[in-house]
């Protein structure tokens, strides 16, 4: 795997190029570091699968960065669609559409929809310009564990499965998109995340949530029941009532430390905020499973905006396997 600078145009050319001709590489999105291939090559498609281990009813989200990229993949584009896009794209959030003819079955693992994102962050946007092409791209780690959100964590789960990683620095958002389907009726979220549901509400009306449902064939990225999740065993508890031996645990906590000797703690948020608190979720949770802890206690997060993207994750984190 070769180590790419995101802050060097001649790195983005060649992580560009690797991917026009068949290759697949990590870059940084706002949310997580995508494994990215070019979405209308399967070969190239086939290769991201067998790198994260992931099984292919698994479906992908493709990464576009204009408007002639959407209608390439995009059978029709709904009403409600375009009130969202011209709301929070580009941004986190996913959109869940009738496929074309041209979209491979192996990135909408045979159903008749594609998922849609418009990325905001820069580096990610001038790769995909740069590529010529959609870049069909779940997050860049084992299937299953803990999402990357610097290079670094890439390069601990990989090493030559995948060409490159074009490194960007730490993902401001910190946990994946919210993907939403405009093919139910009414539409409806199948992954909670990076753009809260209150928000998409207020452009469009009272939503159905699915995100909460696990399938042997999920209509999105995330829909497995374990997910998200460290080696070491995590728990959903509060910290202050937890019954096992707090000195071999570690902790993930909101906003306050609780008052007991945990072996390691980590606060997500000490100014309470939840945008702060999903931006650091995924490197505390490394953090705390390199330290070969006996259990990872995580403190549920209040329920709404990006709190219920987070506690998302940490359910399905603590989902027996």
């Amino acid at each position: 795997m070769r180590s790419l600078d995101g802050n060097n145009p001649a790195d983005i050319q060649i992580a560009a190029a690797c991917l026009r001709n068949g290759g697949i590489g990590a870059f940084p999105t706002e949310t997580v570091y995508g494994l990215g291939a070019d979405a209308l090559n399967e070969r190239a498609v086939a290769k991201v699968f067998a790198a994260k281990e992931r099984p292919l009813a698994d479906p992908l989200i493709v990464h576009i960065v204009s408007r002639a990229q959407l209608a390439e993949l995009a059978a029709e584009i709904p009403a409600a669609a375009e009130a969202l896009i011209q709301r929070f794209w580009p941004g986190p959030l996913t959109l869940v559409v009738r496929a074309t003819p041209r979209v491979p079955g192996i990135i909408t693992a045979g159903l008749p929809t594609v998922a849609i994102r418009w990325p905001a962050h820069p580096l990610a946007q001038e790769l995909i310009r740069r590529a010529g092409t959609p870049i069909a791209a779940p997050s860049a780690n084992r299937f299953g564990r803990i999402s990357p959100t610097t290079a670094g964590h890439v390069r601990e789960q990989f090493s030559n499965e995948i060409d490159f990683v074009l490194d960007g620095g730490a993902c401001q958002v910190g946990v994946e998109s919210t993907i939403l389907s405009l093919a139910h009726t009414p539409p409806a979220i199948l992954r909670q995340g990076g753009v809260p549901q209150e928000q998409l509400e207020q452009a469009v009306g009272t939503l159905a949530n699915q995100s909460h449902a696990a399938s042997e064939r999920p209509l999105a990225p995330g829909g497995f029941a374990r997910h998200y999740a460290p080696r070491t065993k995590l728990e959903l508890a509060d910290p202050q009532q937890w019954s096992g031996d707090e000195r071999t645990a570690g902790v993930l906590c909101f906003s306050q430390p609780p008052q007991r000797p945990y072996a390691a703690v980590e606060v997500l948020a000490p100014d309470g905020d939840l945008c702060t608190a999903a931006a650091g979720l995924y490197a505390a949770m490394h953090r705390l499973d390199a330290l070969k802890l006996s259990r990872i206690v995580a403190e549920p997060l209040p329920e709404h905006g990006l709190g219920r993207a987070i506690n998302d994750r940490l359910r399905r984190a603590a989902a027996a396997e």
